[in-house]
């Protein structure tokens, strides 16, 4: 298998053969400098994450608990609509 240094980087056939290894330096270069944030940066960014996968897998549950309550309801007012077509129940007509 290539190392991914020898794949041509810019493999545009409009680009000048004499541009290519000058772009691949320049992007070799840039990999290398690129600025890194500090320390306490990346530990805040980590911790928030974090806390919030936490909160995301506590609303889930409260979510799982309320679509469960608004479908019993819609059933529960449904039976009661049934029961009042079919001439029973406290909506029938009298």
């Amino acid at each position: 298998m290539s190392e991914p240094r020898d794949i041509e980087p810019f493999p545009d056939p409009g680009l000048a053969s004499g541009r290519s290894p000058q772009l691949a330096e320049l992007a070799h270069r840039l990999e290398r400098e690129r600025p890194v944030p500090r320390a306490g940066f990346r530990a805040g960014l980590r911790a928030r994450l974090l806390r919030t996968a936490e909160e995301r897998v506590r609303v889930r549950g409260r979510l799982r608990l309320r679509v469960a309550a608004y479908a019993s309801s819609g059933i529960i007012l449904l039976a009661i609509a049934a029961l009042g077509v079919a001439g029973a129940g406290p909506l029938a007509a009298g």
